[in-house]
């Protein structure tokens, strides 16, 4: 990089760093307080976050700092381990987040940074709408003014709204911080839809803290009446900063309440930040991809640094990374700096920030809790399946009742029994949960091909995830369900951005074999199964991605195309290559005409053998009418073994004056004449200049295959325009 651009990524990142820091101090307060910390904790966390991951991570444009998803984990942690002694318990749940920085670190170590991956999506999502909720449920009534409200969980909490609501329009004199709340929360609500650019150039959170200091200044300079907002009501951050430093008491460090805590705080920490990290990833320019492992690494000694000065547990956060994504951040510098301006900010206007009511940065929160647990959150999931729906909902529920890790375990369980009931072979997936059966190899024209047996869902998703991380970048890969029974929604969710990834590094990856599964709903995440033979013969489901194209493509090309199954197929039992294989159906059926001659392409099932020694196949095939009686032959590319059986007395039809041809192709037939006959000059180089088909006649019908397999969109519509060069050559 030239030292011009290294002054421009300089300026970027530093102007970069100033917005976020912009956005990061009334979070960091606000979800210190919402955790029952001091809001100089939220402080330390961006400040410590922002240096160390910057020094030593493995992201490029993501910034750290105090997630959300703690918050309820830390309220939770102190009130366990403290009792009524919240000084205390802040102590002892600061031993909890240094252990958890450990934890975090250890993680990293050992190269589980894919752990993220082992949970299912919709108990994820079930886990970060729960913790919206209860955001929501215990920030709002902070919001309106109301101190000490409480109830026996968070669902009751949740049902005190109207109560506070109620208290707030029945009070005596004016509610200026219920007002000011609301007003915080309708500027986070409203904020994208003002129209004015100036408006935009401060983030919405900062508008709030001038609102806020601008009330203050209000009564201290142009009003006889005093400031009507008491000091309780107020943010709290001491003058002399080193007032804030609190160290860790490990006095609880035995307890299971401890241990609860850590495995908690460790858990949604990990959890938060690979999935923070991977998104970030997708928005970035340049299309790196971070180090997530050394990312762990690093949030874990930064955890650790944080804990032991008083901060909470630093965590990659995605909605302040966007910011710094979409202001032009192009390294670390970027988190390093908005870590120096946070810093900065307290070091010079503490005294302006012990100005802002606490319901001012309640109403922060409170919206950040309706984003996490938003209308539009529950109709994603309800179109995600039925299926999905369910699980995201027993998770929600669970969560709110019974805290993090239970809900998240019974999540999980929930997912499990669901996956076992919706399977056909149960047995084997109780057996072998953990199992995946792949198989992934390079084909001769260079493409990746891998196949995907039994069951793929997200407990055996990392032996998948390892297969696909394998594939060089810039190559094409077909990733083949065909022989697979169940794919579950975590990992055709995963299989959406693995596309992704693969078309932003120059290369491609289709999935294939899901035309005959069936699925919940038209959602591209929803679970698949492969279908029974009673659903296949009246199937209704909807079309897989794969039917779309295919249907696109029939139409570009005139073609008919339908995707039910065709139970008789008279014409293809007449090839030889059949003769010892027991067709099951066909289907994704195109029909056309080409040069006046019939052409039917499809997909068909078949198997060899029976019982036990029952091989199942999967083919995509070209059918064409010649409309005239030819000989019926046989032509492969030929391999070693083809010689070795030529040697051994097999014959193979040879055409004088092509040795070339004779030695790349096996051509095989009864009637060695009429095949010579038939193979004219321009037909033997219409084979020699085209790829490698396998083609049989049976006298009135030409059967085309490519591989052993399903084709690709791309192979099929080559399989198609082949057909018809070839029936070109044979009208001549």
């Amino acid at each position: 990089m030239t030292e011009d651009k290294q002054n421009k990524s300089w300026a970027k990142d530093i102007m970069a760093g100033f917005i976020v820091s912009l956005i990061a101090l009334p979070l960091a307060l606000g979800l210190a307080i919402a955790s029952g910390v001091p809001p100089m904790a939220g402080i330390i966390a961006s400040v410590v976050g922002g240096v160390v991951v910057a020094l030593i991570g493995g992201s490029h444009v993501t910034i750290t700092g105090p997630g959300n998803g703690l918050v309820v984990v830390i309220l939770t942690t102190i009130v366990a381990l403290g009792g009524d002694n919240l000084f205390l318990g802040y102590t002892y749940a600061l031993a909890a987040i240094v252990v958890s920085g450990f934890v975090l670190l250890i993680l990293g170590f050992l190269r589980l940074g894919n752990l993220a991956d082992f949970f299912p999506s919709s108990t994820i999502q079930g886990m970060l709408s729960a913790i919206g909720l209860i955001i929501i449920a215990k920030q709002i009534h902070v919001m309106l003014g109301e101190s000490g409200v409480e109830a026996a969980n968070n669902l009751f909490l949740l049902a005190e709204i109207p109560n506070s609501l109620i208290r707030l329009a029945k009070s005596d004199s004016i509610p200026y911080v219920g007002i000011i709340g609301i007003v915080s929360l309708l500027i986070m609500f409203f904020y994208n839809k003002i129209p004015y650019k100036a408006f935009h150039s401060v983030p919405a959170p900062m508008w709030i803290v001038l609102m806020a200091i601008g009330f203050y200044y209000y009564f201290e300079l142009f009003s006889d009446l005093p400031f009507p907002i008491e000091l309780e009501s107020l943010i709290q951050v001491p003058e002399n900063i080193s007032d804030s430093i609190v160290f860790p008491d490990f006095e609880k460090w035995n307890t299971s309440a401890f241990a609860i805590a850590v495995i908690s705080i460790s858990l949604i920490a990990t959890i938060e930040s690979l999935l923070s990290i991977k998104a970030v990833d997708k928005l970035d320019p340049e299309k790196r991809r971070s180090n997530v492992n050394r990312d762990l690494k690093a949030l874990g000694l930064a955890t650790i640094f944080s804990g032991f000065i008083g901060g909470l547990p630093v965590v990659t956060v995605i909605a302040r990374s966007s910011v710094n994504v979409n202001n032009g951040a192009n390294s670390r510098k970027a988190n390093f700096s908005h870590a120096a301006f946070v810093a900065l900010f307290v070091v010079l206007f503490s005294q302006f920030l012990n100005r802002i009511p606490l319901s001012a940065l309640a109403g922060i929160l409170v919206y950040t809790g309706y984003k996490l647990a938003s209308p539009a959150q529950f109709k994603k999931m309800y179109k995600a399946g039925k299926d999905q729906f369910f699980i995201f909902i027993i998770t929600l529920i669970s969560t709110l009742l019974f805290g993090l890790i239970n809900g998240i375990l019974i999540g999980m369980v929930t997912t499990f029994l669901i996956q076992l009931f919706l399977m056909e072979n149960r047995m084997e997936f109780f057996k072998h949960p953990f199992r995946s059966n792949t198989l992934l190899y390079e084909e001769s024209d260079g493409k990746m091909y891998l196949s995907v047996k039994g069951h793929s869902s997200f407990l055996n998703f990392l032996r998948l995830k390892q297969q696909l991380d394998s594939v060089p970048n810039g190559k094409e890969i077909i990733l083949d369900y065909s022989l697979s029974q169940f794919v579950d929604s975590s990992v055709m969710e995963h299989l959406h951005h693995y596309e992704e990834d693969f078309k932003k590094k120059g290369g491609n990856m289709e999935v294939i074999g899901l035309d005959i599964h069936q699925s919940e709903s038209s959602h591209p995440f929803a679970a698949r199964r492969m279908m029974k033979l009673t659903s296949i013969i009246k199937k209704t489901g909807f079309l897989t991605d794969r039917q779309h194209k295919l249907k696109d493509f029939a139409k570009e090309i005139s073609w008919n195309f339908k995707s039910n199954s065709v139970f008789e197929t008279p014409v293809l039992e007449t090839f030889p290559f059949f003769k010892t294989k027991t067709i099951d159906h066909a289907y994704n059926v195109f029909n056309g005409i080409h040069n006046g001659l019939k052409f039917e392409l499809f997909d068909v099932d078949f198997y060899e053998g029976e019982l036990i020694a029952r091989e199942n196949h999967k083919l995509t095939m070209l059918i064409i009418q010649t409309g005239k009686t030819i000989p019926q032959f046989r032509l492969d590319k030929e391999r070693i073994f083809d010689r070795i059986a030529g040697l051994a007395g097999f014959q193979d039809i040879n055409i004088e004056g092509y040795e070339d041809f004779s030695h790349r192709f096996l051509l095989r037939g009864n009637d060695e004449e009429a095949i010579r006959s038939f193979f004219t000059d321009r037909l033997i180089l219409f084979f020699e200049s085209h790829p490698y088909y396998h083609v049989e006649s049976n006298g009135e019908y030409l059967l085309i295959v490519k591989g052993q397999r399903l084709a690709s969109i791309s192979e099929v519509k080559a399989l198609a325009v082949f057909g018809k060069d070839l029936v070109a050559e044979l009208a001549v």
